[in-house]
């Protein structure tokens, strides 16, 4: 059976350090990571959505975090076909977006055209994937997180564009997360795993509200042996309004979280890692879910 490995997706949120989770003297930067690390194996990095990382970040990460403990790196937002502000762009980069939109140049590039739209996504990739070397050639790395928007629906130009990401990421881990029901949907659904399992990418499953039009199915198909993600958004009908807080507040009771015990075990009988992620970021709900799951599935795995 592959390895657990249960964190959340972010040791920075403010409403986390402002929970009185990190004990007093815990609180600068290097404190709050070294203190995380001895509680949890793995970590989100959600900021790199946001902005582009520095290989400064990546050396210090690597430095305060003992061997073994892994970060999947969420994708900066341009690469992922994201509304991204130019602001978030390198200064020398800014210009390329200069009356366009963020999603306008990737459509572009996504569907094999080239040109400044091209130049721009491999330039910000060569410096999203750059400065992360650091933490792959550290063996800190757990994956980079593509997580699509709600309106990348399946279909041909998808699947072309999927497939582009992939292969440019090519020889770095690579997960997937669909923010779009129907590529989990109905008969859809294995058509999804093979294509997935065909570029070599891991499948994210998602646990979220279902009650919602825009609500994911938690299904759980293993596409790569390397490696499975389960993400936990909260089971909020806020989702998709409202703010961040609004959208992920949840506190997971024990029953919810039991429901998806034999699902990660699976998950670990047939890969060689499990990250089960924990995103509902609102005080410390997010470090309580992983330790109250970290212990449901120690009692399943000693019973």
């Amino acid at each position: 059976m592959g390895e657990m490995l249960i964190g959340t997706c972010s040791w920075t949120d403010r409403a986390l350090v402002a929970s009185g989770w990190y004990p007093p003297d815990q609180r600068d930067a290097e404190g709050r990571l070294r203190y995380y690390a001895k509680q949890f194996p793995v970590v989100e990095v959600d900021a790199t959505y946001y902005a582009l990382p520095s290989r400064r970040n990546s050396l210090l990460w690597a430095a305060r975090t003992p061997a073994g403990f892994r970060f999947d790196v969420k994708a900066f937002s341009l690469l992922t076909g994201h509304p991204t502000r130019t602001e978030a762009l390198p200064a020398t980069l800014r210009h390329a977006l200069r009356g366009r939109s963020a999603r306008a140049a990737w459509a572009t590039w996504a569907a094999g055209g080239g040109g400044a739209d091209a130049e721009l996504m491999d330039e910000v990739w060569e410096r999203f994937s750059g400065a992360l070397e650091p933490l792959r050639q550290a063996g800190r790395l757990g994956t980079l997180l593509f997580q699509f928007p709600p309106w990348f629906a399946p279909g041909a130009r998808s699947e072309e564009a999927l497939g582009r990401c992939v292969a440019r990421a090519a020889g770095w881990p690579v997960a997937v997360e669909f923010r779009h029901p129907d590529w989990w949907g109905g008969e859809r659904r294995e058509a999804t795993a093979a294509l997935l399992t065909e570029l070599g990418a891991t499948a994210v499953a998602v646990d979220m509200t279902q009650t919602l039009p825009v609500s994911v199915p938690p299904v759980t198909p293993i596409t790569t042996r390397r490696l499975a993600v389960v993400r936990f958004h909260g089971r909020n009908a806020a989702w998709g309004s409202g703010s961040k807080e609004e959208r992920f507040r949840h506190a997971y009771a024990e029953a919810e979280l039991a429901e998806w015990i034999p699902r990660v075990r699976r998950l670990a009988e047939g890969t060689d890692e499990v990250h089960v992620l924990f995103n509902n970021c609102c005080a410390d709900a997010a470090v309580r879910a992983a330790e109250s799951m970290r212990g449901l599935l120690a009692q399943a795995t000693s019973g």
